[in-house]
């Protein structure tokens, strides 16, 4: 572990000490401009992305040239984002000022000015199911709940109680009801929500019964159903069999969409019986800079009409030189 370190130090002191010719302009995106909206009134855009982290250089970087504005980080694709009804993605960490450090040396705790950064980039649906929910303690993933819910976004796979990290987050638009769960079987059994006690929804390859249940419930409740999994090998680009035994039963069970999340890279996407699986989107927003593959990731673009899937599109990310994630297709 210790080399990996190494090289995440390395790579963000060679871009930070020598490779910039140009800084970066901060100038605010008009969605109006750069989003391609054709939507008819009664047609649903969704946007699904990898994994978010706010923190260590990508904090550098919107202090240095962002003037610590946490806009900074988005500027590049906040206008496509804002044309979508819903966007979703994973996010490495608690938002908070509270708790005390108990993780490793990969733990994430963003500052609470880094909720202006997903608000201005139109993130209304966040995952908190992953390996680095508890990284200052169970303190600081509530303040994270509390903190998300009191500027409107909505969280999953994550809660104050079993029920409530159990239980899938519905969204209602034009007359659709779009549903949304979360697992990891990452970090120690016990992270998990038991009874009044927070937590995240953790699961391991004995409880995909217990999730296929929940899903079965979920679907019978949305016209939607989307499912992250927090899981699989970091830097690996083949997913481990947990990731395929869990999208698979996933989709078997009734889910439409499995969006994955942690290792670092893009994994396959694949079409499965009725629904879609991506076993890893791969980096959104993320430092790692230490190879091509972790700074690219994917975002699935779907359009909903009549209560159904109509169209689902892959889109390549590229993270630039300043952390910034932009639109490659």
């Amino acid at each position: 572990m210790k080399w990996i370190l190494a090289i995440i130090v390395l790579g963000t002191i060679l871009f930070i000490g020598g490779s910039f010719f140009i800084e970066p302009e901060f100038v605010e995106v008009n969605p109006q401009q750069t989003v391609e909206n054709n939507l008819q009134p009664e047609q649903i855009r969704m946007v699904l992305a990898g994994d978010i982290m706010l923190e260590r250089g990508v904090e550098y970087m919107v202090e240095k040239y962002g003037s610590g504005d946490f806009k900074f980080p988005f500027l590049k694709i906040a206008g496509y984002l804002k044309g979508a009804d819903i966007v979703f993605a994973n996010l490495e960490g608690p938002i908070s000022d509270k708790g005390i450090k108990v993780g490793s040396i990969y733990s994430f705790r963003h500052k609470p000015e880094s909720m202006e950064g997903l608000n201005y980039a139109g993130f209304n649906v966040i995952s908190l199911a992953n390996n680095h929910a508890f990284d200052y303690g169970r303190e600081a993933l509530e303040d994270c709940l509390t903190r998300l819910s009191n500027v409107g976004i909505d969280y999953v796979g994550a809660g104050f109680s079993e029920d409530e990290t159990y239980s899938p987050l519905i969204k209602e638009i034009k007359d659709t009801k779009i549903g949304f769960l979360a697992y990891t079987n990452l970090g120690p059994e016990t992270w998990k929500a038991r009874g009044d006690n927070s937590g995240i929804a953790w699961i391991d390859g004995s409880e995909l019964s217990r999730a296929k249940l929940e899903i079965e419930e979920a679907k019978s409740e949305v016209d939607i159903l989307i499912v992250s999994l927090h899981a699989g090998e970091e830097y690996q680009e083949t997913p481990a069999q947990f990731q395929v035994d869990f999208a698979k039963m996933a989709i078997d069970a009734g889910a439409d969409i499995i969006a994955g999340h942690h290792p670092h890279v893009v994994q396959p996407f694949e079409k499965y019986q009725q629904g879609y699986i991506a076993y890893s989107l791969g980096n959104f927003i993320f430092d790692q800079s230490f190879s091509e593959e972790t700074m690219e990731s994917q975002i699935i673009e779907v359009l909903i009409e009549g209560g159904k899937i109509k169209k689902v599109n892959l889109k390549e990310i590229k993270i630039n030189n300043f952390f910034q994630a932009e639109i490659e297709n």
